[in-house]
């Protein structure tokens, strides 16, 4: 009996520490940086201020979370989206590198945790290492792609590719009618064409 009270408890306290992050990526992206208090977030989540502090060990902790789920969400979405594309290498890169445009990654509330969390990256160790991490990870994965398409130099391509489609990305999110997401997928898959 005791051991399948423990794994209720378990189970609830992944929950509850899940909403806390769910609820701090949302203050995040409503009110930015400075709007983003204890107060704030546990009134998003339902929970009182102590409850925070019981799953963190404080706002930065959270916040750190937060950025850490979020990246780790974003990957998840990658992976499935490379896998759906099937076995072809170019059809697996090409699904890649345009699922920045597609839902989730376009909702506009990513955006403005996404934006915070870059901000945060500049000035807060653990951030930084969280961004550092992230991006790396992105640009292997993509690296591996690329080399099984041929790709020569893949390494410097992934960094070249990254930053055009962070680029498209974040200017499709911040004026989604200045073009839409098949014309940043069209922009992306002829720079790869001419690349290769």
């Amino acid at each position: 009996m005791t051991s399948l009270r423990q794994a209720f408890t378990r189970e609830s306290a992944d929950a509850r520490r899940a909403a806390l992050i769910e609820a701090a990526a949302a203050v995040l992206a409503e009110r930015g940086l400075a709007g983003t208090n204890v107060r704030a977030i546990c009134a998003r989540a339902g929970v009182s201020p102590g409850l925070l502090r019981h799953y963190f060990d404080g706002i930065d902790d959270l916040v750190a979370a937060t950025y850490q789920a979020t990246s780790d969400r974003m990957d998840a979405v990658f992976a499935a989206a490379v896998a759906a594309a099937g076995p072809d290498p170019s059809a697996r890169l090409t699904a890649y590198l345009t699922a920045s445009f597609r839902p989730p990654v376009t909702d506009p509330e990513l955006l403005g945790a996404w934006t915070a969390f870059w901000a945060l990256a500049r000035s807060d160790a653990r951030m930084a290492a969280i961004h550092a991490t992230s991006y790396a990870g992105y640009r292997a994965r993509l690296g591996e792609l690329l080399t099984a398409c041929g790709a020569p130099d893949a390494a410097r391509l992934a960094i070249l590719l990254t930053a055009m489609v962070d680029g498209l990305w974040l200017e499709l999110s911040l004026d989604p009618t200045s073009f839409g997401a098949e014309a940043a997928a069209e922009m992306i898959e002829r720079a790869v064409a001419a690349l290769l």
